[in-house]
């Protein structure tokens, strides 16, 4: 059969479906949604799935592998699971691998010394690169959805954004187009040993974050900079075990540190067109804060 053309998609139309992992997960759904628009099958990779697949149970990898050809991989944050999954899709005839990391993961200092979730990504995309399969790799900046559904929204609803940011600015990226860049790597040729760092096309403070939050939400929203000593308490306070809470501040002081401000071109290389700004992000998601 023809292999579909438009939009430079060349994955061919055959049974095989993608499995993607963290199939429900917020870059995981969107790049689902993305590959069903374009009429690709698709395995949604997670413990609702059918099959079900679960990191920490390697008895479903098997089944959630079976008659797959490419997978797209959201590692398990904290484990070490990457190098055992790519190692079993090598053995079960897995062809191509696109794996979600992290910015930063080759930048000193940018996680802390005890980041789990560091040590997640560098061992990953170690495993990726010397497998014998395809692969791609994509380092996204902040999600810009972190406002909107994920870290940040309770404290954007709360009206106030009470982070340990000082005055640091970020690139913050819409997941949509770490998607978008996913599934380009995942159905098109050209992209194999291929690492795209996604980010947003301009850096922001929070105070910027908060007045484009309020400008397209009709709610009033402030940043408010904290110590990160105060931010753990406060976190610790609300029930957080604190090596999280250090964990977690720790991960945000790399935009106080100055670390997440540079522009990556990612999406440029891999899709020929800009980064979607914070602007239209914020048009998009503004049902997401509004009563």
């Amino acid at each position: 059969m023809a292999p579909l053309t438009e939009g430079g998609l060349t994955w061919p139309m055959t049974h095989h479906p993608i499995l993607v992992t963290g199939g429900t997960g917020r870059s995981g759904g969107r790049v689902v949604a993305q590959l069903k628009e374009k009429g690709i099958p698709v395995r949604v990779g997670s413990r609702t799935g059918e099959p079900p697949f679960d990191w920490t149970e390697r008895s479903t990898w098997d089944a959630a592998l079976d008659g797959v050809q490419t997978v797209y991989v959201v590692a398990f944050d904290g484990e070490l699971l990457t190098r055992p999954f790519v190692s079993r899709c090598e053995e079960r005839g897995i062809k191509r691998i696109v794996l979600l990391s992290g910015r930063g993961v080759d930048v000193p200092g940018y996680a802390g010394d005890n980041s789990a979730a560091g040590d997640t990504h560098i061992d990953g995309e170690d495993a990726v690169r010397s497998s014998k399969l395809e692969w791609t790799i994509v380092r996204p900046a902040w999600f810009a959805q972190n406002f909107s559904e994920g870290f940040f929204i309770d404290d954007v609803l709360s009206g106030e954004l009470r982070l340990p940011a000082g005055d640091g600015a970020a690139t913050f990226t819409d997941a949509e187009d770490i998607a978008a860049v996913a599934v380009a790597a995942l159905t098109e040729d050209g992209h194999n040993g291929q690492t795209y760092e996604v980010s947003g096309p301009r850096a922001l403070t929070l105070t910027e974050v908060a007045e484009e939050i309020s400008r397209a939400s009709g709610r009033s929203l402030r940043y408010v900079a904290i110590p990160e000593d105060q931010f753990i308490e406060e976190l610790v306070t609300q029930g957080w075990p604190r090596a999280d809470a250090e964990d977690y501040a720790t991960t945000i002081g790399s935009i106080r540190r100055g670390l997440d401000t540079h522009v990556s071109d990612g999406v440029q290389r891999a899709l020929g067109r800009p980064a979607r700004d914070f602007t239209e992000f914020a048009k998009n998601a503004a049902k997401a804060w509004q009563d």
